[in-house]
């Protein structure tokens, strides 16, 4: 009787401590578990050998192994040491390292498989939807866009989500080019004049001598659209956009061709029939005798009413209303526009300065490739008239 007691006493202890062991084990999991957690949240980054002992508790799928235990397996493999003594030696499973082996004999490479993550809001198809729904409105905006996917999806959609799923669609937003309003008439009078004009050479359009007028004003005050700020600085005085009431400003005339820049011509106030006609006589009859050399000329210039006037009709030649896209000369006003943002003239010497240096400054390579107007005509008929990318 005492030995049967006895031996029952035994193996009840021995389940306790058993209990007791397995206890232990899942409290230290459970801890190993709490401390990768917190590891991550604060972007702790573990070192070799920690991974090593981490890797000798059986746990669930955790963090991939880093790249330099990679490509020791790697090289360990290499050298003809079997996996097993691999794992072994790098206190890692065996079938953790089967597994980065057999990767690298597949795809000869030791990175980590992207897993499947959380799932996006928008699948596949609805992203479709969205890029049709975007392309069809451009002029939407993301507000608007997002108040149409949540209607349509039936989702709770932020305008943060519809940014990245535009972004996804392979679209951008962009600011939109300014362009003039043409109406049927003008797109269709300015078809018919590409094709007549389409036959002729490049030899034939370098004898153009391009005309036209623009208008530079002072950029002070004018900072630009966008600011870099904190939420804090939103009413900063140096992050306001300052706008300036009629800011002073200048007419400027020039003429170019293929060969050279011509003559320019500065003035204050607008331009009437009479003082256009003296800008012709002298600035535009010495810049075709210094270009063009006595070859015969072309004159251009678009149909301002200064130009339609009965006094100056013996100047002119035939073109299109509403027609900048063909005209060489208005990249020349765009280029100059853009490289004065960048030097801000304060005053109106200063403007009229950088007017000047910035039209002088631009090369024969360049207005060579501005004069490519077969290109431009071909661009004009297969839009019908309408505005081109020119």
């Amino acid at each position: 009787m005492r030995a049967t007691h006895s031996k029952k006493v035994g193996t009840g202890s021995n389940k306790r401590l058993e209990k007791l062991n397995v206890y232990i084990r899942n409290s230290w999991r459970t801890n190993l578990q709490l401390i990768r957690s917190i590891g991550n949240m604060i972007g702790y980054k573990k070192s070799l050998s920690e991974w090593q002992c981490l890797s000798e508790v059986k746990m669930g799928r955790g963090p991939p192994i880093p790249p330099m235990l990679r490509r020791k397996i790697v090289a360990q493999y290499q050298k003809g040491v079997s996996q097993r003594k691999i794992a072994k030696s790098l206190k890692l499973s065996s079938s953790t390292v089967h597994n980065i082996i057999q990767r690298f004999r597949e795809s000869g490479t030791i990175s980590v498989r992207k897993g499947q993550g959380r799932k996006t809001i928008l699948d596949a198809r609805d992203l479709q939807a969205l890029r049709q729904h975007c392309i069809t409105y451009r002029n939407a905006t993301v507000m608007e866009i997002t108040t149409w996917a949540q209607e349509y999806f039936q989702k709770t959609l932020s305008v943060n989500t519809i940014h990245r799923a535009i972004h996804r669609c392979r679209l951008k937003l962009y600011r939109s080019k300014k362009k003039p309003y043409l109406n049927m008439i003008q797109k269709h009078r300015c078809f018919l004049w590409a094709k007549v004009h389409l036959k002729w050479t490049v030899a034939k359009w370098k004898t153009v001598l391009w005309s036209d007028e623009s208008k530079f004003e002072v950029l002070f005050g004018k900072l630009g659209r966008h600011v870099i700020l904190t939420k804090e600085d939103k009413d900063n005085p140096s992050c306001y956009q300052r706008s300036v009431q009629k800011p002073a400003s200048l007419m400027v005339w020039g003429c170019m061709t293929a060969c050279g820049m011509g003559s320019l011509h500065i003035w204050k106030g607008t331009i009437n029939a009479e003082r256009y006609i003296q800008v012709l006589e002298q600035h535009m009859l010495p810049s075709r005798r210094r270009l063009l050399k006595g070859r015969p000329c072309i004159f251009q210039h678009d149909i301002a009413r200064p130009h339609t006037a009965s006094t100056t009709t013996s100047w002119l030649l035939k073109w299109p209303a509403c027609s900048p896209d063909l005209s060489p000369i208005e990249n020349i006003w765009c280029i100059i526009k853009r490289k004065m943002r960048q030097r801000r003239p304060k005053t109106v010497e200063q403007l009229e300065a950088c007017i000047r240096q910035k039209w002088d400054s631009i090369p024969i390579p360049k207005l060579e490739q501005l004069v490519s107007v077969p290109r431009r005509l071909q661009t004009v008929i297969k839009g019908r008239g309408d505005a081109t990318q020119w």
